[in-house]
């Protein structure tokens, strides 16, 4: 079990140095610490809420503890599965709600969800309109590894609570491939690669809940298998492509970028990593919208509503951003610290601790679950592209954001960090551009339309 200043496993520099071993990048914590109320409270309990929520404001990352819920792979060239649980403590969303009712958080089962909904996120992110009246046609394609035998089933749980329409393969609404496009020859199932899944799926409904989603799980978590199911997904007609992984750079990054994620007319959106400053592979590839990660609050002293700060957990565990030692800097990309590719490009919630609630039941407890990590972020920036329509189909929709700098479609995040290094704004927010976040978040549709 760790803490919210964790000590993380194994070094970055011992991770990096296995660079055949990708990482998945998702972070998970579970929500059994799901919110429970009794009565109205006293004075003394209003006051108490009151005054944990405003210390909730101020350090926007509540305290919780989490444990680590999948185990190292043991073949070379697959990614570290590691997603993280709540086992105790109270999440952001856990607070808000208990100051708003006067009494204090307590924790209860996992049958009520403790992260943010599709509500908060839309609203955070300026998507109510669009979110009610957009994305019908449209096909969000979600790039996973093994199979999760419950995917269907659990989105529609999720789907169901929220009150968003049925997504299913009779109503033809939700699809799922394997890499070669089979819908009866899928790969064997794995529990961890299931929440990943899972919270894919969730993040894709919340933001663009009228969009079809596609699901194309890869035979394993290399990346020759993941690449090829971007390209099973875009042959099968997706527009948006999510990757919620990533690993080490490589020479062979070049190649990899021509043969899997070169699309024009196609939004492919790719988690930044969890693990603090330092540049990884797919997020480097100049085809694709890299996702940094924020800590998302609510904050009724704004006009918005929302305040975000870079998410930062330990010296290790946060947002991912840098500079990446192979791959070509894109023409939009335009600033000085890195002679090469820049991450990231824009961001969106990924603090577990102020993070987003799921539906899971495959090789855990049937339960609600709050998950963070970039693997949050990556799914919902693709559903903000989704919501903007189809792109062009010379476009390389990663360079939308860059003609919309520093305008109110985006918001600006402005504080926090994600360790350091020699170029400040490679790892500290600022106001511009910055690695940690990039240009920001959505404030609506317009950053991301062609």
């Amino acid at each position: 079990m760790r803490t919210s200043t964790p000590t993380a496993p194994h070094s970055r520099r011992s991770i990096r140095a296995l660079r055949g071993n990708w990482r998945r990048i998702a972070t998970a914590a579970t929500a059994t610490a799901a919110l429970a109320f009794t009565g109205l409270g006293s004075a003394a309990q209003a006051d108490a809420a009151a005054s944990t929520q405003a210390a909730a404001t101020k350090t926007a990352t509540p305290n919780v503890t989490w444990s680590r819920a999948c185990s190292t792979p043991s073949k070379a060239g697959e990614m570290a599965c590691k997603a993280l649980r709540v086992t105790g403590g109270t999440t952001a969303f856990q607070i808000q709600k208990a100051a708003a009712k006067g009494v204090s958080p307590k924790a209860a089962d996992a049958t009520t969800p403790s992260g943010y909904g599709p509500t908060d996120l839309q609203s955070a992110y300026g998507l109510t309109s669009a979110a009610a009246s957009n994305g019908s046609g449209e096909t969000i394609a979600i790039v996973d590894a093994y199979n999760d035998p419950n995917a269907e089933a659990d989105l529609a749980k999720y789907r169901s609570y929220y009150g968003l329409s049925a997504c299913t393969t009779a109503n033809g609404c939700f699809k799922k491939v394997g890499q070669t496009g089979s819908t009866t020859s899928l790969p064997s199932s794995d529990a961890g690669w299931s929440e990943e899944i899972s919270l894919d799926l969730d993040m894709a409904s919340a933001v663009c809940p009228n969009c079809n989603i596609l699901l194309v799980e890869a035979t394993s978590a290399t990346m020759a298998n993941l690449g090829k199911s971007v390209n099973e997904a875009v042959t099968l007609g997706a527009k948006y492509v999510s990757n919620s992984y990533g690993g080490s750079e490589s020479s062979s990054d070049s190649t990899y970028d021509t043969s899997y994620f070169k699309h024009p007319g196609v939004a492919i959106t790719v988690s930044a990593g969890d693990s603090g400053y330092g540049a990884e592979y797919p997020a480097a590839s100049q085809y694709v919208t890299a996702v940094g990660g924020t800590a998302l609050s609510k904050a009724t002293s704004t006009t918005r509503g929302w305040s975000e700060t870079v998410w930062k957990t330990s010296s290790s565990e946060g947002t991912g951003s840098g500079c990446s030692s192979y791959d070509t800097k894109p023409s939009w990309q335009t600033d000085t610290g890195c002679t090469k590719r820049t991450i990231a490009d824009v961001s969106a919630v990924a603090d577990p601790a102020t993070g987003v609630s799921v539906y899971d039941s495959y090789g855990v407890t049937a339960g609600w679950y709050t998950f963070g990590g970039t693997s949050a972020s990556s799914p919902i920036i693709a559903g903000v592209y989704a919501l903007a329509g189809t792109p062009s189909s010379s476009s390389y929709p990663a360079k939308f954001p860059y003609t919309a700098a520093g305008t109110s479609a985006l918001n600006d995040v402005t504080s926090g960090n994600n360790g350091s290094c020699s170029s400040s704004y490679l790892c500290t927010a600022k106001s511009g551009y910055d690695g940690p976040t990039g240009w920001g978040t959505p404030e609506g549709t317009t950053a991301f339309t062609g």
